[in-house]
């Protein structure tokens, strides 16, 4: 994937880890729509990159989200690339994770990424990427955070099952299994404390340099290993 004159949409600009992203794709000469929840937040951000194009969106509204790729299609005069950097997480023992929770977690995390996903589809040009962020307990689920285990894993699951349809369209799928990062996600839980002993955190810097790469390289998986605290594309 050629990054530079690029049309890429950010859904989740605004977040510690989007906004970094966001950076990052500007740099490297992408034309960017942002999409965040904040207005405001996403002006302040627009203003710094000099973009032009933003969007706000809710993530608990399903059919806004589906709509959000074609508004960046149009904006954009076309879209060359998704990157989904939104998600949301809780802590502590299943029992005490009440319906609701569990419910707004699998929107959020699961639900609204596939939606816009699935609305991509028909929009993305020929040899473009979608790429959403999971996380490392995708692969590795963890006790303590069951629920944000299971719906990371199931949007990795979706977007492994949908490779051969986005292939079809040459559309590569790049699925990021993050490690953990100081984004002050873990600050802004649903419910629940993140436990102490979280492992440390990984440079942000260094995650979002592999991310780049791995767009430019259209690697189908940007995975961490956590016995080695190692980065690998493939």
């Amino acid at each position: 994937m050629e990054i530079e004159g690029s049309r890429v949409l950010v859904a989740g600009a605004t977040g510690g880890l989007g906004r970094r992203i966001s950076r990052a794709l500007s740099d490297e000469g992408a034309r960017l729509m942002l999409a965040g929840r904040d207005e405001e937040s996403l002006e302040a951000l627009a203003s710094e990159l000099d973009v032009s194009h933003t969007a706000t969106f809710d993530a608990m509204d399903t059919e806004g989200c589906a709509a959000l790729t074609s508004h960046a299609a149009r904006e954009l005069g076309g879209l060359d690339a998704l990157v989904i950097a939104f998600g949301t997480v809780a802590f502590g023992p299943e029992a005490d994770v009440e319906d609701s929770v569990a419910e707004h977690m699998f929107q959020i995390n699961t639900l609204a990424p596939i939606a816009m996903l699935r609305a991509a589809e028909s929009e993305l040009e020929q040899g473009g990427t979608v790429a959403a962020i999971t996380a490392v307990t995708a692969e590795y689920p963890t006790a303590g955070m069951a629920t944000y285990s299971a719906s990371k894993a199931a949007l990795s699951a979706w977007l492994q099952a949908m490779r051969a349809e986005y292939r079809r369209k040459h559309v590569h799928v790049l699925d990021i299994r993050a490690p953990h990062m100081d984004t002050g996600l873990a600050h802004r839980a649903l419910a629940g404390t993140a436990p102490r002993n979280l492992p440390e955190p990984f440079p942000i810097d260094e995650f979002v340099q592999a991310l780049v790469e791995a767009l430019r390289s259209q690697a189908e998986h940007l995975a961490f290993d956590p016995r080695t605290r190692r980065l690998g594309k493939g």
